[in-house]
C-alpha cells in the first residue's frame, strides 16, 4: 500500500485534491493533501516556508511506519515544503514526484519560481512588510498557469476558495542538506503548461550541469496533456500517473555524455563548403565573394540556452551550415550568440540582436539597405521588436519552427515578445515562416495564433510546410523534403534581399 502525501501550490488548500484523492483511496492507497497554514484555515501571522515544511512534517510523522511507502508530491509552490521535507526525513519518503513543479535549490526562495517577472520584482521589494499576496482574479489565473483542461465550474470554484498567499513562504529561502536529492523522484510534466519530455530531453542534451542529474535511472518522468492544474481538469488520469510513479514506471532520459551527439550538434543535412568567418564579440561574420557591398542575413538562434553550454550557438552545425550556405550565395552572412539563457533574459537577448543588427550595417562589405533576419525556435519571439516596427532597410523576416507566442508558464511581461500580435504592425515587410509538422502542441498553437493574426492584418507571409519534419530537424533527418524546405527558406529570403 502506498500513502500519497499531496502538497498544494499557490493559493490552494486541500480543496483541490478531493478529486485526485478519491482516485488514489479507490484504487486502494492512502491519500494525505497537506492544510498549509494561511492556506487552510485562518492566516497566522509570521508564516513562512518552514510553516508549511512542519506542516508537510506533521503529516509525514503521523503516517505509521508498518512497511508502507510514502510518496511525496508537490504542486508548483508545493514542490518546496515537499522536498524539504522529504530533506528532513529521507528515511520515511519513497519518492518525490514534482508535479508541474521546478527542482528547488538550497538558498534559493520560492519566489524564483513565480512565472511572472514583473510580479518577482515587486515581490522581492516587499521583502519587510510581513504581507500577502492576495488570489488571482477569475481571469488571471493565467498569469501563473496554463488554465487548460478546467471547466467554467472548476475556474469559478478555484477563484472561490483561492487563498492570499503568505509573502514569507515565497520569500524565505529554502535550506536543504542534500539527503533528498538521493531519493528517486518523478516529474510529472502537463505539456499545456508549456514543457514536455522532449525538451527536457534537449536540455539535458546541451550540457547544463545542473540537469544531469535528471538523467539519473532513478528519475522518471510523465506528461499530461492539460494545464496547470491537473487535480482539477483530469483527476482520474493524474491518479494513474501517480500511482505508476510510486511503481517506479516512467520514460528515462538519455544522459547527455553517450556515444552519439546531441541532436543540436550532429552535421546539417546540406553539404555545404566551409567558408571563412570572423569572430568580433558575440557575431560570426561570414563574408560573400564580392567586390561591392552585399546583402547580408543575421541568423538568430534559439533558447533559452544554458549559460555554459558548450560549444555556443554560433558553433551549432545547423547555424553555421546556414550562414555558409547564405555566403555561398553571394550575401553576407552572421550568427549571433545572444545571452538568452533564462526565459527573463529576454530583453537582454533583444539588446544583443539589436547591437548586433548594428554591427553587420556598419560593415562596409554590407549592403546596409538590405538586410534580413532569421529566427529560429525560442528566438522566434525576438522578432516581435522588428514586426512590430520593420525600418526600410530590412527586407525580410525568416522564421523557423519559431516560438511565435509566450509559453503559458514563461511569465513574460505584457506588451512585448508576442509575434502574434506584433505581425499587425509588419506592414509590407515579407515574412518567411517555416513550419514543421511534427511540433509539440504548444508551439504549433502558437504559429497557428500568429497565422490567423497575420491573415486578418493582411500580413505577407509565405508558408514552407515540412509535414514529417521536427523541431530542430536540419540536423536530425537528411531527407529530400527537408532539404529543399531549407533550400526554399533560403531562396525566398535571398530573391527578398536582392530585389
Amino acid at each position: 500500500m502506498t500513502e500519497f502525501v499531496l502538497v498544494g501550490g499557490w493559493f490552494t488548500g486541500t480543496h483541490v485534491w478531493q478529486a485526485t484523492a478519491a482516485e488514489l483511496t479507490a484504487a486502494g492507497a492512502g491519500a494525505h493533501p497537506v492544510a498549509l497554514t494561511g492556506l487552510d484555515g485562518p492566516r497566522k501571522d509570521g508564516t513562512d516556508l518552514e510553516t508549511h515544511v512542519a506542516d508537510v512534517l506533521a503529516v509525514l510523522d503521523s503516517i505509521g511506519t508498518d512497511g508502507r511507502d510514502v510518496v511525496l508530491v508537490g504542486h508548483d509552490y508545493g514542490i518546496h515544503p515537499a522536498v524539504a521535507a522529504a530533506d528532513r526525513r529521507p528515511g520515511r519518503v519513497a519518492r518525490i514526484v514534482h508535479l508541474d513543479a521546478g527542482l528547488p535549490q538550497d538558498g534559493v526562495p520560492a519566489l524564483a519560481a513565480v512565472p511572472d517577472q514583473a510580479l518577482r520584482a515587486e515581490l522581492a521589494g516587499r521583502a519587510a512588510d510581513g504581507g500577502v499576496l492576495a488570489p488571482p482574479a477569475r481571469d488571471e489565473w493565467r498569469r501563473w498557469g496554463s488554465t487548460d483542461g478546467l471547466s467554467d465550474a472548476a475556474l469559478d470554484r478555484l477563484t472561490a476558495l483561492a487563498a492570499p498567499q503568505p509573502l514569507g513562504t515565497l520569500l524565505q529561502p529554502l535550506r536543504l542538506t542534500g539527503a533528498a536529492a538521493a531519493l528517486p523522484s518523478t516529474a510529472v510534466l502537463c505539456t499545456r503548461n508549456g514543457v514536455g519530455i522532449e525538451l527536457v530531453q534537449a536540455q539535458v542534451d546541451f550540457g547544463d550541469p545542473a540537469l544531469q542529474a535528471l538523467a539519473d535511472p532513478r528519475v522518471t518522468f510523465f506528461e499530461l496533456p492539460t494545464g496547470h492544474w491537473p487535480m482539477l481538469s483530469c483527476p482520474a488520469d493524474l491518479a494513474r500517473v501517480l500511482l505508476r510513479a510510486a511503481a517506479g514506471e516512467g520514460h528515462r532520459l538519455t544522459p547527455a555524455d553517450t556515444a552519439e551527439p546531441p541532436a543540436h550538434l550532429r552535421p546539417f543535412l546540406l553539404d555545404v563548403p566551409e567558408r571563412p568567418r570572423e569572430r568580433t564579440g558575440r557575431v560570426d561574420l561570414y563574408p560573400a565573394d564580392a567586390g561591392e557591398p552585399r546583402p547580408a542575413v543575421l541568423f538568430v538562434h534559439g533558447g533559452p540556452v544554458p549559460a555554459d553550454a558548450r560549444p555556443t550557438p554560433r558553433d551549432w552545425p545547423a547555424l553555421t551550415g546556414y550562414a555558409r550556405y547564405a555566403a555561398g550565395e553571394g550575401v553576407v552572412a552572421a550568427v549571433l550568440d545572444h545571452r538568452l539563457h533564462d526565459v527573463s533574459d529576454y530583453p537582454r537577448a533583444a539588446e544583443d540582436v539589436a547591437a548586433a543588427v548594428d554591427t553587420l550595417r556598419a560593415d562596409p562589405r554590407v549592403d546596409a539597405d538590405r538586410i534580413a533576419l532569421w529566427f529560429f525556435s525560442g528566438g522566434g519571439l525576438l522578432a516581435a521588436d522588428w514586426l512590430q516596427a520593420p525600418p526600410p532597410w530590412l527586407r525580410c523576416l525568416a522564421a523557423t519552427y519559431p516560438i511565435l507566442a509566450p509559453l503559458a508558464n514563461w511569465g513574460l511581461p505584457e506588451g512585448r515578445f508576442r509575434p502574434v500580435e506584433a505581425v499587425a504592425r509588419a506592414g509590407a515587410l515579407p515574412v518567411v515562416l517555416t513550419r514543421v509538422g511534427r511540433e509539440s502542441p504548444e508551439i504549433a498553437a502558437t504559429v497557428e495564433e500568429f497565422r490567423t493574426a497575420a491573415g486578418r492584418h493582411g500580413a505577407d507571409v509565405e508558408l514552407i510546410d515540412v509535414p514529417d519534419a521536427r523541431h530542430a530537424f536540419e540536423t536530425l533527418t537528411r531527407d529530400e523534403a527537408s532539404r529543399e524546405a531549407v533550400r526554399h527558406a533560403m531562396r525566398s529570403v535571398l530573391a527578398r534581399l536582392r530585389h
